[in-house]
Parts: C-alpha cells; structure tokens; sequence
C-alpha cells in the first residue's frame, strides 16, 4: 500500500471552555455535527506536555456543508496558557485557519449581521479571489476564502475548512516539506511584498514573502467527500524577526495547537517522514481508542516546530446509542463513503 491523504481532517484549537467554544463554533461557522465528545488522559503526548500527561476533554466538530473538522481541547488538569505577545502575521506557526464559503460577500453581511468580529473588509488576495478575515472571541483568527467543492448543500454562508495560514523562517524549505511529504505539489503564487489584502491584520503592514500551496490531484479515501480539497499558505516575514506562536506554552495550551490529516497507509508514511528528516516524534503504534472512535494517530515536526498529525480513522460512531458503529478496517479505507452516510450523519449527530 502507498500513502494516501484523504484530506484535513482537522485543526485542532486549544481552548478554556470546551462548551462554550464549542457552542460558538456552531452558531457562527455552522459546526454543527459531533463525532466524539471525550474527557480522557493525553499519556502520549508526552513530549509536548512538559514530561506529564495532562486530562483533557476534546470534542471534533464538522460543519457537513464540507471541510475539514476542528478539534475544540481543554486542559482539565492545569489552566491553559494564553501567547505572552501579540501574535502577528510571519511569527512561527499556525497563524489562521482557511474556513470556505460559496459566496465570500454574502458571508461577510452574515457574519457582521450576527456581530462577528470582523478585522478586515472584504479584499482580493493575489489570486484574484475574494477573502476576509476575523476574529473569534478567543483571539484565534480564521480567513474565509472561496470554496467551490461541497458535501451538502445546507444553505451555510460558511463551510469547513479548507486549509491553514503558517508562519515560516524560511519558506523555501517549507514549500519543499509541503510539497514532499504532503503532497501540496501545485505552487499557485509565489510573491514577496507588502500586501493590500493583509494590512488590516496584526503584521500585515511589513513586507513578506508569501506562498500558497495546494494539491494538484483530489485526494482519496473514505472521508474525502467531507474534507474536500484544501490549501496550505506559508508566510516569512522580512520586516521583523518571528516569534515561535507556542514559545515556553504547551501543546493544548490556548490557540492553533496542530493541523491534522486524515490518512490511509501509516506505515508506509512512517518510512516517508523517516527517509525525509521528519521522523514521528509521537506514535500511538497500533490503536487508540476514545470510546467513541478509534484509529492509530502520529506526529511530526514541519521545520519550525509546528506540530502536523496524521491519524488513520479505524472506526467511527454513527448511531451510538444502539451501538451501530463503521469499521473501516472491514469496509476498506480507500473508497469513498457515499453522501446518504453523511445524510445520516447530518441527521442523527447534531449538537442540541
């Protein structure tokens, strides 16, 4: 077997109130849909967590509209750490989140019509495409972007997302990590400037050098109908020197704790990250279970320290109270899954 990328499966944000944030999410994103709700130990992640596992209670959460997922995870065992400095466009990690949308201007009137912290006006980006950003109320900044690929049509102005924005030291390197391990092998611009569309966030004033990155095929899998296609946005400041956005914190602590894939072939990828200079620095080496799913998970370094995962789905709920569950390992995980299984999904899994 090679290794296949089904897509983002999610971006996983380290909050203070799993339900509160949680419930934000729903009600201005369109996250809607629960796959898990779990309060457990995080005993592997060891090498992020100062040495100690941490409790914590996580919940993964889709807007089924499509687009990748976002895992909301609190600390429950210690009070999670905010940045101790503003975070700015270039500094070393993930800095926002691509959420898509059908139509971004429609989006935007919605969005300031429900109060949303709006920090810039609708702009073009050096694609031509309409963009914009804003704030949560937990200071994690998302971008809104132009989306052309969905799962239903639930009449969102939002779906899920589509990629991430990520502060680099040295982009060249960075492109060729994307692109190698990856797969973002389609290099749409590649420009260096002070740029319109990014004066009106935290940094956007300095000159940078900017790079967008996407895949030039579909990816494939069971879970691709959902995921969809997605970009990866590399910025390196060249005005300043960037900061590390999870300096002396904790992986969990507040913020943009992980970009995570969903994947097909985790050994196959084992020996790619290997070969290549990024070998996992956490692996759950068979399974693990969170109750209501299971699969094997890992983690790598891109290379300024930004956490990516990679987690092979082995099962998932559909109708937990009588036990109906998918295996994949049964079903097989290369075929995609039909829509009426994420009708039902829609249907039976909505947040109350």
């Amino acid at each position: 077997m090679t290794r296949v990328f089904a897509g983002i499966q999610q971006v996983g944000i380290g909050v203070s109130d799993v339900y509160e944030a949680r419930d934000w999410y729903k009600e201005n994103l369109g996250y809607d849909i629960v796959i898990f709700d779990e309060a457990a130990e995080a005993n592997l992640m060891l090498p992020y967590t100062a040495g100690q596992p941490q409790k914590r209670h996580a919940v993964l959460a889709y807007n089924f509209q499509g687009g990748g997922g976002f895992e909301i995870w609190q600390y429950k065992s210690r009070t999670p750490v905010p940045p101790k400095f503003e975070i700015k466009l270039g500094d070393l990690g993930i800095f926002a989140c691509k959420i898509k949308s059908p139509n971004v201007a429609k989006a935007y009137e919605a969005m300031k019509a429900k109060g949303v912290n709006l920090i810039s006006t609708v702009v073009e980006n050096p694609e031509g495409k309409d963009h914009f950003f804003l704030k949560d109320p937990y200071n994690n900044i998302f971008e809104v972007v132009e989306g052309n690929d969905w799962l239903l049509d639930l009449g969102k102005p939002t779906g899920g997302n589509a990629g991430v924005v990520i502060g680099v030291s040295d982009i060249d390197r960075s492109i060729d990590f994307y692109q190698n391990i990856l797969s973002y092998d389609e290099l749409v611009y590649d420009k260096e400037d002070v740029f319109e569309d990014l004066k009106e966030i935290a940094g956007g004033q300095a000159k940078v050098r900017r790079a967008l990155l996407k895949h030039s095929n579909n990816r494939n899998g069971a879970f691709h109908p959902l995921m969809g296609n997605s970009f990866i946005e590399l910025i390196e400041t060249k005005d300043y020197a960037p900061q590390s956005i999870f300096k002396n914190r904790l992986w969990g602590d507040l913020g943009y704790i992980h970009l995570c894939f969903d994947v097909i072939g985790m050994d196959v990828l084992k020996k790619d990250c290997e070969t290549a200079g990024h070998p996992f620095t956490v692996d759950s080496a068979n399974s693990f279970d969170m109750g209501e799913a299971a699969g094997h998970f890992s983690y790598i370094e891109d290379p300024d320290g930004t956490l990516i995962e990679f987690v092979e789905t082995h099962k998932i709920p559909i109708i937990k109270k009588i036990g109906w569950y998918l295996n994949l390992k049964k079903r097989g995980q290369l075929k995609p899954l039909p829509q009426w299984f994420f009708k039902l999904l829609n249907a039976t899994r909505k947040i109350k």
